[in-house]
């Protein structure tokens, strides 16, 4: 009778494994996100788009990633989010860009 296995969640390592597990499980689908990340940058630069202010979140939370510090999904994410607290009256659709936008100075 074969052995019967434990489920696991997809995309999730059992904690016993061996330290290398952990970059070959992830290494190449991890390289092929940022190899995504940077040919988009690349071209909205090329359009002339690069100062939308959703490219320069991504800049800026792109030095998350090297800074050494941890937690940087957690960190990325709040650079990415509205930090405000206060509801709007009326939605402005925000929420669909993906990056907040500071409101500009009445």
């Amino acid at each position: 009778m074969p052995k019967t296995r434990t489920p696991r969640t997809p995309g999730r390592l059992p904690a016993n494994v061996p330290t290398r597990a952990v970059v070959d499980h992830g290494f190449i689908p991890v390289r092929a996100k940022l190899i995504e990340v940077a040919a988009f940058l690349d071209r909205v630069e090329r359009y002339g788009a690069s100062g939308d202010f959703r490219c320069e979140a991504l800049r800026k939370a792109a030095a998350v990633l090297v800074d050494g510090k941890p937690e940087r999904a957690r960190r990325i994410l709040e650079k990415l989010s509205d930090p405000t607290t206060k509801a709007d009256k009326i939605s402005s659709g925000k929420a669909a860009l993906g990056a907040w936008q500071k409101p500009a100075a009445k």
